[in-house]
């Protein structure tokens, strides 16, 4: 049975994760959990639950890592991007869960095999490192899981998912290529300047993420 479509997880980028994950933790009011390594793109990552099978990646950059032979995911390489960064973590981009991986290439990107310890998954990644869609974020990246979701092994720290918003000023066009990937039901698409918001309740109350 092919899996149901959702969002999958929320990118939050950062310059470091030295000053990432305290400036995060501190306004969410919990803790961020170990990620990894991520060494075919160069970063690393902190995670958290959101309930189900969703969770929030914090990533940035890794120092100690060396430098990929190829762009870094989510536009992380792009100066554009690293200015945005540069007031503290910011919400860059998501990624979805469709019913299946639509077949390829597109603008979403190439589909990359990828591993991470006991985890194995497909994502899309474009092939110059940027955000699909034009780079505003809010065209997802698409992914599927060979095994067990990362969620499964993370604790819960209180924190939901509450809404994603997609601000656009074309939303009849991103209605349309969500519907085609099943996700319209997943997140509220509406008009206006480009904007990506994720809605979270805490256990310290309602926290509003942006890009």
């Amino acid at each position: 049975m092919p899996p149901t479509p959702a969002v999958d997880h929320l990118v939050v980028a950062a310059t470091d994760l030295a000053h990432g994950v305290p400036a995060l933790e501190e306004q969410l009011g919990v803790r961020l959990g170990p990620g990894g390594r991520h060494a075919g793109f160069g970063t690393h990552n902190a995670l958290l639950a959101l309930g189900g099978s969703t969770y929030l990646e914090l990533i940035a950059v890794d120092p100690d890592a060396p430098a990929p032979d190829r762009p870094r995911w989510f536009g992380l390489d792009e100066p554009a991007v690293r200015a945005r960064l540069a007031d503290g973590p910011r919400l860059l981009h998501w990624v979805a869960r469709p019913g299946v991986l639509p077949p390829g290439p597109d603008d979403h990107g190439e589909r990359l095999r990828l591993s991470r310890d006991a985890l194995s998954w497909t994502l899309t990644v474009p092939a110059d490192g940027a955000l699909p869609g034009g780079g505003s974020g809010l065209v997802p990246s698409l992914i599927t899981w060979d095994g067990p979701h990362p969620t499964s092994g993370m604790p819960d720290a209180g924190v939901r998912l509450e809404r994603l918003v997609l601000a656009t000023p074309d939303a009849h066009a991103l209605r349309r290529r969500l519907a085609g990937l099943g996700l319209s039901g997943c997140v509220t698409v509406a008009d206006g300047p480009p904007l990506l918001r994720a809605e979270l309740r805490t256990p310290d109350g309602p926290v509003v993420l942006e890009s």
